[in-house]
């Protein structure tokens, strides 16, 4: 015996969706096996008459009564698709559970070999959004027990991830959880409310590192709180250059020149070195300085002054500048670095920072692999190194330290001193140079400690 569905019976939107002709396909209870397609009215169910058939029937129901019908990734740009797709099953399940449904039933015994694999490939955020995808069928418990032999210490953020979501749907009716009604942004009121609200939680967990300890996952609970500081993600941000902005010609300059002293040349400069030196370098060798890479810092409130550009580009007007700043938790791409002079144009207006660093490690490699020859590199910095969500982390620091140690990176507090970096050497180690700083310090010590 089989059963029939009739989405076109189910009314109540008020968002302007306009019902028709719908194509049932046949589904199975198995998870993936049964849809809804607004946009096409498809509609694929199981049709057996058992209990199992019937609350997956009406779960893909209250799909068609409430998700929907359009997609807002304009609004919704810094949102991953993902999270918004297991938030929106959270609500559905909400809905079902509130009016009578027995959603244990949508269990099909899959869940708990998913969460091992997921565990095994190391995958965290896929974690917690499956999760939440799972989460009001009663498949929970099965869920944290495939996790917990792979990772043992996930259970306890996602348990914390499932109290703040439960406690954000407790104070609201179905009528709420459910409004179809458009907001000023032609937005369901029920998904913005509850299906954004969560997916933009699920997204700010995914991106902290996995807090192990009873602090870390204090500050991880506290994270997920409204206004709260996002929790650290161990990790830097990725990389985002902003397009080269509109750029002008620097008026031709001089070119700037360092004499060296040499053993051979045309010129005796240095006449005491025949005594003095014992490879006898008195002949002046003239080396011309056109270029190098000036990394600058621009988190918190740092502006830059276009004179001080134009006074770096006066005596290396090679100098490729760039500046960086990452936006803590990003996930639209907003751009994190950008191009401030190169090959002697310097941009017409400079980009002001973000709130943090977030991407210190990637700009420094990427400065590294655009400097030419022996061309320096500087970085315009007050050492303190953070991640992507604007937290100190000391690895990274002392990834930062290890990059200016091995390539010889010259570090200065402010632009104003950048040319005269580019132009002299600067010393390795800068105790007064925040976090870097004090990992430089700690490298030189251990390696003084290791040689014989």
């Amino acid at each position: 015996m089989t059963s029939l569905a009739y989405p076109e019976l189910v009314v109540g939107r008020r968002d302007g969706f306009e019902q028709g002709l719908w194509r049932i396909e046949l589904g199975t209870s198995r998870r993936g096996d049964a849809s809804c397609n607004l946009t096409e009215r498809i509609l694929r169910v199981p049709l057996g008459s058992d209990s199992t058939a019937r609350i997956v029937r009406a779960h893909e129901l209250m799909h068609v009564r409430v998700s929907p019908h359009s997609h807002w990734s304009s609004l919704h740009a810094g949102i991953s698709a993902r999270s918004l797709e297991c938030a929106e099953e959270f609500r559905v399940n909400t809905l079902l559970t509130r009016i009578g449904f027995d959603t244990h039933l949508l269990r099909d015994g899959s869940e708990r070999a998913g969460a091992r694999h997921i565990a095994e490939a190391g995958d965290w955020s896929e974690a917690l959004r499956f999760f939440f995808a799972v989460l009001g069928t009663g498949a929970e418990r099965e869920f944290l027990s495939g996790l917990r032999k792979a990772q043992p210490t996930w259970g306890a953020p996602l348990r914390a991830l499932r109290r703040r979501a439960l406690k954000i749907v407790s104070t609201m009716s179905v009528g709420q959880i459910g409004d179809t009604f458009l907001d000023v942004n032609d937005v369901p009121l029920g998904y913005e409310n509850v299906t954004v609200t969560i997916a933009k939680l699920l997204d700010r967990a995914s991106q902290t590192q996995v807090p192990i300890g009873p602090e870390a996952l204090a500050k991880f609970r506290r994270s997920l709180e409204p206004g709260a500081r996002r929790a650290p993600s161990g990790v830097f941000a990725t990389l985002e250059f902003q397009p080269l902005p509109a750029t002008v010609r620097l008026a031709p300059r001089a070119t700037w020149q360092r004499s060296r002293p040499a053993v051979s040349g045309t010129v005796m400069r240095y006449p005491s070195r025949l005594l003095s030196d014992e490879c006898q370098r008195a002949f002046a060798s003239r080396r011309t300085c056109r270029g190098g890479v000036v990394v600058i810092d621009q988190s918190g409130s740092m502006d830059i002054d276009p004179s001080q550009i134009d006074s770096l580009l006066r005596q290396s007007p090679g100098a490729l500048v760039v500046g960086y700043s990452h936006e803590p938790g990003d996930l639209a791409k907003k751009a994190n670095a950008w191009i401030l002079a190169r090959d002697g144009l310097i941009a017409t207006s400079f980009p002001s920072g973000h709130v943090g660093n977030g991407v210190d490690g990637p700009i420094l490699r990427w400065a590294l692999s655009r400097a030419k020859g022996r061309e320096p590199v500087v970085w315009v910095t007050d050492g303190q190194v953070t991640d992507s969500n604007d937290h100190p982390n000391d690895a990274l620091s002392i990834e930062c330290a290890q990059l200016v140690r091995r390539y010889k990176i010259r570090l200065v507090r402010d632009l104003a001193a950048a040319s005269t970096a580019l132009a002299r050497h600067r010393p390795l180690v800068h105790s007064d140079f925040g976090r870097v700083g004090r990992k430089l310090l700690e490298i030189q010590g251990n390696l003084a400690q290791t040689v014989p």
